[in-house]
């Protein structure tokens, strides 16, 4: 399908864009850029090479982007000084791989200018950043369109010590189910925290939640510096995409309150040891359930010639 910019409308060397209608599909810029995954994939490849913590990065992106408006790469945009957007609100100060999605967009303007969107490359990258790091490669419907809003007071995310019941509701309201929430919580077998998002687990009194060695090990890394420092949210293979998050879990070597919490909560532990026993059935859910969020999409917008700003 091409995009339908047909009305451009040059007038004094100002221009705008045809807002259009977004239309996924397998293969959607199969005429239109035929390498534009291939040149997205090279991008993330290398960027892995020397960065495995990428992949972190890019699916906790892709979460707080879809997870607002839809899958609309409204997290990509710039605060003006009399506008805050998405990346000033305090869930997403710490979101980063901007500068990787900037890289694709440049080389898919080179190749095809104005035909592959910043949303479908946040979706392809993570997806090739999953697999690189071990997961499975799935296939991905693409033809989304980048949103025209982006407001800092639109961010509504879970925060890392809320209950099930909670993030459950988030995920309901966006048409995801318990099992999917705690599919897509298993990123976290690739991911780190900074020490403030679970410090108030180190300091209050011992509920016995945490394994002893850890709570300890995590004190003395807290307490090393004044800088704030991160922890693996996976103690065993933090660059591996596999079910060793759900493992830890289960022993109670979770950092985040969440994390621990869908381990112990008995609406959910069943799920969790589902998964920690069988890696295969999780690398499928965790496809099937990053999918589905994909397809949560803003149904007109644009194609953005640069990420980080509106046409």
């Amino acid at each position: 399908m091409n995009r339908k910019f047909v009305f451009i409308v040059f007038f004094f060397f100002f221009f705008t864009f045809q807002v259009v209608l977004a239309d996924l599909k397998i293969g959607f810029y199969k005429t239109t850029c035929p390498r534009a995954e291939s040149i997205i994939f090279g991008v993330v490849r290398r960027r892995f090479t020397t960065d495995k913590s990428i992949t972190a990065a890019l699916l906790r992106m892709h979460f707080h982007d879809c997870f607002v408006r839809g899958c609309d790469a409204s997290i990509l945009i710039d605060s003006k000084d009399e506008k805050q957007s998405e990346k000033d609100a305090g869930a997403n100060l710490t979101v980063r791989g901007f500068e990787l999605i900037d890289e694709a967009k440049q080389a898919l303007e080179e190749e095809c200018p104005l035909m592959v969107s910043c949303a479908d490359i946040i979706t392809l990258a993570t997806r090739d950043a999953v697999a690189l790091a071990g997961g499975l490669h799935y296939t991905v419907p693409t033809g989304r369109l980048d949103g025209l809003q982006s407001n800092v007071g639109d961010v509504n995310l879970p925060g890392p010590s809320v209950s099930v019941s909670d993030d459950l509701q988030l995920f309901t309201s966006k048409g995801m189910n318990l099992d999917e929430m705690v599919t897509l919580l298993g990123a976290h077998t690739v991911g780190f925290a900074h020490c403030n998002f679970f410090q108030n687990r180190l300091s209050s009194p011992d509920d016995g939640s945490m394994d002893p060695a850890l709570r300890n090990q995590l004190k003395r890394n807290c307490t090393s510096s004044n800088d704030n420092p991160t922890a693996f949210l996976d103690q065993k293979t933090a660059f591996v995409f596999d079910n060793q998050f759900y493992k830890q879990i289960k022993l109670r070597r979770g950092i985040l309150q969440i994390d621990q919490n869908i381990a112990d909560d008995e609406s959910t532990a069943a799920i969790v040891s589902r998964f920690a026993s069988n890696p295969v059935t999780f690398q499928r859910s965790f496809a099937n359930s990053m999918i589905k969020m994909g397809n949560l999409v803003a149904n007109e917008g644009e194609v953005r010639q640069n990420c980080r700003v509106f046409n």
